[in-house]
């Protein structure tokens, strides 16, 4: 459940660099926010890892393969984006 609702925050976060890039206007600024995103939501998805692994007693080993599926499904929709509205 933790899982879900940290890909869900991944979206929400992604969901706010795509209204404040829509509300510098154009699409141009939507493009480079997603790709602005990508970073931020690694480092973020790299403190949940450090939770996980400091506090909720996993080892990296475990919480690797959550930390690579929380980053990586918000980050190839920011790809997407990224690539629909480059090209507009």
């Amino acid at each position: 459940m933790h899982t879900i609702l940290v890909i869900a925050g991944g979206f929400v976060l992604l969901l706010i660099a795509i209204l404040l890039g829509r509300w510098i206007g154009g699409p141009g600024p939507v493009a480079t926010a997603a790709l602005c995103f990508i970073p931020v939501w690694l480092i973020c998805a790299l403190i949940n890892m450090w939770l996980g692994v400091s506090r909720a007693g996993y080892t990296v080993a475990q919480e690797t393969p959550i930390a690579v599926m929380v980053f990586t499904i918000p980050a190839a929709v920011a790809v997407l984006l990224w690539w629909r509205f480059s090209r507009a």
